[in-house]
């Protein structure tokens, strides 16, 4: 395909419906992303993942009932995506030093912040989700429940689980250093 050709079929693709859509919900998506990832660059690469993929697509999904649990789930993909993969990248790489951002939780040093990342990104998916949807997003538990389709007694249990889990794992990675 010509970058002609893909030029137009984007534009054909980017109806008022996309726009308003995007507008709606980049705040959104791109705060999910930075909560997961802690980097401006990786969140604003993520953001830009979900919505090409979104543009994209032969065949998008309806998005009438609930856009926000979609691109919640799809903006927390991605950004576990880029978490493994800068895992990967770091192992391969140990001598490159990365220059340190400023932590974006007041009075968490950057080290516990990317021990707090590490972590999360090695909960299971719907764990992490809950985590992030109830501190990051402030959710309730039953919007949380509502945004991924499960009961709130569920979400309850799951996220004192999900809490308990990601303190044993932050202790599991302190006592290694």
């Amino acid at each position: 395909m010509s970058t002609a050709s893909a030029l137009k079929d984007i534009q054909r693709k980017l109806d008022p419906e996309f726009d308003r859509l995007f507008r709606e919900h980049h705040t959104f998506v791109y705060r999910t992303a930075y909560s997961i990832v802690g980097r401006v660059e990786d969140a604003d690469d993520v953001v830009q993942t979900v919505f090409l993929r979104l543009l994209r697509r032969e065949f998008p999904p309806d998005l009438t009932k609930s856009p926000k649990a979609y691109l919640y789930r799809a903006a927390f993909n991605a950004a576990i995506s880029v978490i493994r993969s800068r895992r990967r990248r770091d192992l391969e790489s140990v001598e490159e030093v990365e220059t340190p951002v400023a932590s974006p939780i007041p009075g968490v040093d950057e080290d516990a912040r990317l021990e707090l990342y590490d972590a999360i990104a090695q909960l299971r998916p719907t764990a992490a989700q809950i985590l992030i949807l109830r501190y990051v997003h402030d959710y309730d538990l039953a919007q949380i429940a509502k945004t991924l389709g499960k009961t709130r007694g569920t979400v309850a249990v799951s996220l004192f689980r999900s809490r308990a889990l990601l303190k044993k794992k932050i202790r599991a990675m302190r006592t290694k250093r």
